[in-house]
């Protein structure tokens, strides 16, 4: 099975552990995974933004780079969303381009969806272990691919030795939406600081959230609140509880 990573401006800027995470995990389990070089941005700031043709240019981009893909696979849920939720109607005056654009949504797979909807894993089987104790972050981008909240946690439930701990209000936004936070930054920092409140009260040493944007915002909440937890992605924590990779810190 061949692969394409699409790693996210984010996750490539501040997070390449989670790119790394993810090859690794993907490759033992059979996956041939190629990293195109000439990937770029989605075009999801300027699409919310309402800047539809630089939007276009980026897609386009997108589009060229991953469409002989067999799967297109990508750590972040609001990216795979852009892709499957909004490259039709970029071009829904453009017939050639919106059915190149239907095609590589139809392909196109956030990394744990992959997982749990093409590969099928059960990671009990695999003997993937982690030691510790987790609150998950459900992203509100998960939605829109079809993801509900209990998805993901039934993949943490197959690791070993990780406890996952009940999160009060999960499926609250997390405050972060990109350019929301900075138009409305007295909206987002309540929203966060209540996500932290949360997260506080979890009896966690770990939150896993599996967006970039997500995981800045709130990690940044708590380390000026003082909560001193680790943030991780599910692919790091399949990866280190393979023995692919070391524990970070």
């Amino acid at each position: 099975m061949r692969i394409a990573l699409f790693v996210t401006c984010l996750n490539d800027t501040f997070y390449p552990r989670t790119g790394i995470a993810v090859v690794k995990v993907l490759e033992k389990l059979g996956c041939e995974v190629e990293f195109p070089k000439a990937q770029t941005c989605c075009g999801q700031p300027m699409w919310n933004n309402g800047f539809t043709p630089e939007a276009r240019v980026l897609a386009r981009k997108m589009i060229t780079v991953f469409e002989e893909a067999q799967y297109v696979v990508t750590p972040s849920g609001s990216c795979a969303a852009m892709v499957r939720e909004h490259y039709e109607q970029a071009f829904e005056h453009d017939a050639v381009w919106r059915d190149r654009a239907r095609r590589l949504a139809a392909k196109t797979y956030e990394f744990v969806e992959f997982l749990d909807r093409v590969l099928k894993v059960d990671l009990t089987e695999l003997g993937v272990r982690w030691e510790g104790k987790a609150a998950y972050h459900y992203s509100c981008h998960l939605r829109a691919l079809g993801i509900k909240a209990d998805d993901p946690q039934r993949i943490m439930r197959q690791v070993e030795g990780l406890d996952v701990m009940p999160l009060d209000k999960q499926e609250q936004c997390c405050g972060f939406g990109g350019t929301f936070a900075m138009k409305y930054p007295d909206i987002s920092g309540a929203m966060v600081n209540d996500k932290v409140s949360c997260i506080q009260a979890a009896d966690c040493d770990a939150v896993i959230s599996n967006d970039a944007g997500c995981t800045m915002n709130i990690a940044g909440a708590c380390r000026r609140a003082g909560e001193a937890k680790r943030f991780i992605t599910l692919a790091e924590v399949i990866a280190e509880g393979m023995g692919l990779m070391d524990k970070g810190e």
